[in-house]
């Protein structure tokens, strides 16, 4: 089944720049629909990117847009967020995601599969 696998995160200055990967082990990686959110402690699981369920588009959280851009390798299984232009306020623990099925893309009740997550935390 689905696994991801997430990597990339870390400890950066303000402006300054991560690409987080995730990695699907899974057979039909390609036939999943992924996405990106973030969660900072004590906050709701927020939606950041994702591409479009056929595959065609990408969306993008108004916090994130124009810093961030999400992007897929499907020969590698992977699927990556790099994010520029960072700031303190982006500092959460970010989850890619896949779905299963068609839904509402910036809801988390929308997906059915998750990375552990990867800790991302940006300083002054």
């Amino acid at each position: 089944q689905v696994q991801l696998v997430e990597s990339g995160g870390g400890l950066v200055q303000a402006g300054g720049s991560l690409r987080l990967s995730c990695v699907d082990s899974g057979r039909t990686f390609s036939s999943y629909p992924m996405g990106w959110f973030r969660q900072a402690p004590g906050k709701e699981r927020e939606f950041v990117a994702a591409f479009s369920w056929s595959g065609g588009s990408t969306f993008y959280a108004d916090s994130v847009k124009g810093r961030f851009t999400i992007s897929r390798d499907k020969a590698k299984n992977t699927v990556y967020l790099q994010m520029d232009s960072l700031r303190p306020e982006d500092t959460a623990v970010y989850y890619c995601a896949a779905r299963t099925k068609r839904g509402t893309y910036y809801y988390t009740a929308a997906w059915n599969y998750w990375g552990q997550g990867t800790q991302v935390t940006v300083s002054s």
